[in-house]
């Protein structure tokens, strides 16, 4: 990453290589348990986890390019992902419904404390355009994480 000489700009723009890596992390399991669910909610949860994977999708490049705009570089890769992720990979392709619900609203908390943090950096350093993007990705995140937690009980 780019050392600005400001911290921070630093923060921010490590703030927004986590966020991006928790939401690439949660994307990627949330499509996976998109692929894999089963059972007799296999409908509603298979396009319910499917909205939420492309609500996260969707906000990938936009993280990045924010990186980018405050001078920094962005991760590179899977292993850059994995390095700076908060979320935990779940390569069973068995899990079942309930355990996904439960471990999908887990995982969007951690994505939206996260989030907060990005908040933080952002308007430490001064980057309102980045603050202002977080609140439609604070208020996302609180739907997901709604969403399952209904859906859970």
């Amino acid at each position: 990453m780019a050392n600005t000489g400001d911290n921070s700009k630093t923060a921010l723009i490590e703030a927004l290589n986590g966020t991006l890596a928790d939401t690439y992390a949660l994307y990627l399991k949330t499509k996976n348990f998109h692929w894999h669910v089963s059972g007799p909610r296999f409908r509603d949860l298979h396009l319910m986890f499917d909205e939420q994977a492309q609500q996260l999708f969707g906000t990938v490049d936009i993280i990045a390019e924010r990186a980018r705009k405050n001078d920094g570089d962005t991760l590179t890769s899977i292993g850059s992902i994995a390095k700076h992720s908060r979320i935990k990979d779940q390569d069973s392709s068995s899990v079942g419904p309930d355990a996904m619900v439960k471990e999908l609203k887990a995982d969007n908390e951690v994505l939206h404390k996260r989030l907060v943090e990005l908040k933080d950096a952002s308007e430490q350093a001064d980057d309102y355009a980045t603050s202002a993007l977080v609140d439609e990705w604070i208020d996302s995140c609180e739907e997901r994480i709604w969403f399952l937690r209904q859906t859970g009980k």
